[in-house]
């Protein structure tokens, strides 16, 4: 792979992440400063998650990881500078991360599983599906919920006074 190749899936990738970002953002009605800021952080989450996976060697749980736990940090002074919780900024921007085909097919396979009744060889094929896809699915979703609420048990006091009043005059 050349490195305009590189840039270019990297990009698209961050592009992908951003735009499904605004998404979640907007529905969840944040101030509209705040929407950038959380393009901006899906965009390096994701990108960051993409590289892992693909050119780094790391499993899905593990980059995903990593990513959410740039997001976390990433988000817990970003959101210092723009007076808000910092949960208005990593939700919106981790959503894009969640294993939604993974998720599926584990229901999928659930539902082929209980169909078939007659084949036991089928119905172990299905069994290990469910498995295979409900445990990726589960440890993907743990690893994007402890990396992204790391950074709020490092900088404790300072994650429950980023909208107080009292911050905001300084003289």
């Amino acid at each position: 792979m050349t490195e305009w190749q590189f840039i270019g899936s990297v990009a698209a990738d961050a592009i992908g992440a951003a735009i499904a970002a605004i998404g979640f953002s907007v529905i969840s009605n944040p101030p509209r400063r705040v929407i950038p800021c959380t393009a901006i952080l899906a965009a390096i989450g994701h990108s960051i998650r993409f590289v892992l996976l693909q050119y780094a060697g790391l499993d899905l749980a593990s980059a995903s990881f990593i990513a959410a736990f740039s997001i976390g940090l990433l988000s817990h002074f970003s959101a210092y500078k723009l007076f808000c919780p910092a949960t208005v900024l990593y939700i919106p921007a981790l959503l894009p991360m969640i294993p939604g085909m993974y998720a599926y097919r584990t229901v999928f396979s659930l539902i082929k599983f209980l169909q078939s009744s007659n084949n036991d060889n089928e119905a172990i094929h299905y069994l290990l599906e469910i498995f295979k896809n409900g445990i990726t699915t589960a440890s993907v979703l743990f690893a994007l919920a402890v990396g992204a609420t790391i950074p709020i048990f490092i900088f404790y006091k300072r994650a429950f006074t980023m909208t107080r009043a009292s911050r905001r005059i300084k003289k």
